[in-house]
């Protein structure tokens, strides 16, 4: 999985990665949050999830602590990145910034 992420991050376009475990309640809220980017950002970025009980190498290797934490790639590099539940016209708005 660590050879297809480094793969995915180094996309042209935007790559939003939502770190997140599935017995994490604020993970699902942020989790309908995403479905609703997604819709609005379309073609523009990729929005990809990444289960930190599954991958734990590729968690510790981004330092993540806490779920939910999201980061923002662009060709290899991290943009952005914060954890917590966040809201559509925030995301939309960092992805647009990048897009």
């Amino acid at each position: 999985m660590s050879q297809k992420f480094q793969e995915i991050i180094s996309s042209e376009k935007p790559v939003l990665i939502d770190f997140f475990a599935v017995w994490c309640q604020p993970c699902r809220v942020q989790s309908s949050v995403l479905v609703t980017v997604k819709e609005q950002v379309g073609d523009n970025a990729r929005i990809i999830k990444i289960d930190v009980d599954q991958y734990p190498e590729i968690a510790s290797q981004y330092n993540v602590r806490g779920v939910p934490t999201l980061a923002l790639f662009k060709k290899g590099e991290m943009l952005w990145r914060e954890s917590g539940v966040h809201d559509v016209n925030t995301l939309v708005s960092l992805i647009n910034q990048h897009s």
